[in-house]
């Protein structure tokens, strides 16, 4: 693994992580993008243990933090959705400036909103996608939250809070500001997914308290070139290490498979 830094457009230093495949030939290049209030760790080393896996498989990896989240410049109250398109914008620029082959991105949670949202000018040069717990509709993750990690975290007395100090605080950990909240009221992931015809796997907990899996699994049926794979029984982030590694597995094989297809 090689850790690099990497400049957003407008000036933020982001950290990053480069893993060249470890055997040959070399399947393409996966991106990892990861959620909310995490680094490019995602939680618990998920992203490294999945990079394990895809470098022993065949593929490049990249992995990066944005703006506000582990060690990369910026501000927790700072981040918004428009300034991580700009991250991610940035990180498909080193990958294509350090590896070759066809690219696909891993997003989750959070991490697919600005994935999806940079589908119009990302899509012709993304082979393929996987989205991991995806944050698909803002206003009933966040504005109208109808799961419990939202309504503790997003509900009428943190909005007042927001309202009246100018950001509010996730897990008792991380502050998100206005800013960012408004942006929630305007942008629309699952449209941008819907009107893509990259080949996607979606994989998500039937139990997700956090982000819907109705409103995932709905957009899986709704859109050609998609697979829903549900893991039985998890909550956000994928609860166990079994689930974990279900979720690994999965991704790991569907990503050769498909390298295999465009051979």
């Amino acid at each position: 693994m090689q850790r690099v830094e990497l400049i957003s457009v407008d000036g933020i230093r982001l950290e990053a992580a480069l893993h060249p495949a470890v055997s040959s030939p070399c399947r393409g290049v996966v991106l990892l993008v990861h959620g909310v209030t995490v680094d490019m760790d995602e939680g618990g080393g998920m992203f490294v243990r999945l990079a394990e896996r895809l470098v022993a498989a065949g593929f490049d990896v990249a992995r990066f933090s944005f703006r506000g989240h582990g060690g990369s410049g910026g501000t927790q109250r700072g981040v918004t959705i428009a300034g991580e398109c700009l991250d991610l914008q940035a990180a498909v620029t080193l990958v294509a400036e350090r590896f070759t082959g066809p690219v696909s991105v891993v997003a989750a949670s959070f991490g697919a909103v600005s994935t999806a949202l940079s589908l119009p000018w990302l899509e012709d040069r993304l082979h393929r996608l996987v989205l991991w717990n995806p944050v698909l509709d803002l206003r009933h993750t966040f504005l109208a939250p109808e799961l419990p990690w939202g309504v503790e975290n997003f509900g009428p007395e943190a909005q007042e809070r927001l309202r009246d100090r100018g950001f509010l605080v996730v897990d008792g950990a991380f502050e998100l500001g206005r800013v960012l909240f408004c942006e929630f009221d305007r942008y629309r992931p699952s449209e941008q997914f819907l009107a893509s015809s990259v080949p996607a796997l979606i994989v998500h907990g039937d139990k997700d308290s956090a982000v819907s899996y109705p409103i995932a699994a709905d957009a899986a049926g709704r859109r050609e070139k998609v697979l829903l794979h549900t893991i039985s029984g998890s909550d956000h982030g994928f609860d166990s290490r079994e689930r974990e590694d279900e979720a690994i597995s999965v991704t790991t094989d569907w990503l050769v498979e498909q390298s295999a297809v465009m051979a």
